[in-house]
């Protein structure tokens, strides 16, 4: 299992220094470039701090609205979304080799991720931006969304992604943010959802019912409260349910994408 974490979201110090805590313990990072948060600097700098530590690095490309960090919905046309796109993930590249690594994978942040998983244009669009950058980059979206077999058609490597720290809906999807017990800052119950995932390919909804969510990477958000404690106590308790994790570079992805189904 490939653990995954977004990162380079913010400069403030206590951010970095867990961004740092993190990178010890993830296998796969995804690095904010420059629309809903990043800097060249941070980029370079989270690049670097990643390669150090063999951590497999993504861009995290989001629509450039900070204001609301990337989490609106924007009314863009899927060509604009591909310049806009193309042009994070060109900035993250670059940032790559000033740290003398390569990217990995995509994957999109917030609306934008959400809006690709049920959009078909927009997920296509990213696919188109991630081509013109660099070949053979896995894409990651939500286990069982469309866009993962649509980019799986496409002849790109898929990341099928479930959450530690998020509840999830009847129909597999997020609970919204909207809600105040969208995120799970419990790490003990963080890290139960894992290996539940990882074992059992299913997960407890809000609504009671268990959904099938059949995982390459598990994600813990950087913004999470007490994300490292949240990402110690996933990989513990990965590592004692005696589940491998690994990164892209080191365990390929499949091509291969199962549809999610509810299970009553």
């Amino acid at each position: 299992m490939d653990l995954n974490c977004d990162l380079g979201e913010s400069d403030d110090r206590a951010r970095i220094a867990a961004d740092m805590a993190l990178l010890r313990m993830a296998t796969s990072a995804n690095i904010a470039c420059g629309g809903h948060a990043g800097s060249p600097e941070s980029m370079i700098r989270t690049a670097k701090a990643a390669a150090a530590r063999e951590v497999c690095i993504g861009a995290h490309p989001g629509y450039a609205d900070r204001a609301n960090f990337g989490r609106v919905s924007a009314q863009m046309t899927p060509r604009e979304v591909e310049e806009m796109v193309y042009g994070q993930l060109s900035l993250m590249a670059k940032a790559a080799r000033r740290a003398w690594a390569t990217m990995s994978h995509v994957k999109p942040h917030g609306a934008l991720y959400h809006d690709a998983m049920t959009n078909a244009a927009i997920a296509e669009a990213i696919a188109r931006a991630t081509a013109r950058v660099k070949e053979n980059l896995v894409l990651v979206g939500l286990a069982g969304s469309p866009a993962l077999a649509l980019w799986a058609k496409m002849g790109f490597r898929v990341g099928a992604e479930a959450f530690a720290d998020r509840r999830y809906e009847s129909d597999g999807t997020l609970r919204s943010r909207a809600h105040t017990d969208s995120m799970i800052a419990n790490p003990v119950e963080a890290g139960l959802q894992a290996v539940t995932i990882a074992l059992r390919g299913r997960v407890e909804t809000v609504g009671g019912r268990a959904v099938e969510v059949h995982a390459d990477t598990i994600c813990v958000h950087g913004d999470t409260p007490d994300a490292p404690a949240v990402m110690y106590a996933v990989r513990d308790a990965l590592q004692n349910a005696g589940i491998p994790i690994a990164g892209w570079e080191r365990r390929p992805p499949r091509r291969v994408v199962m549809d999610a189904k509810v299970t009553l």
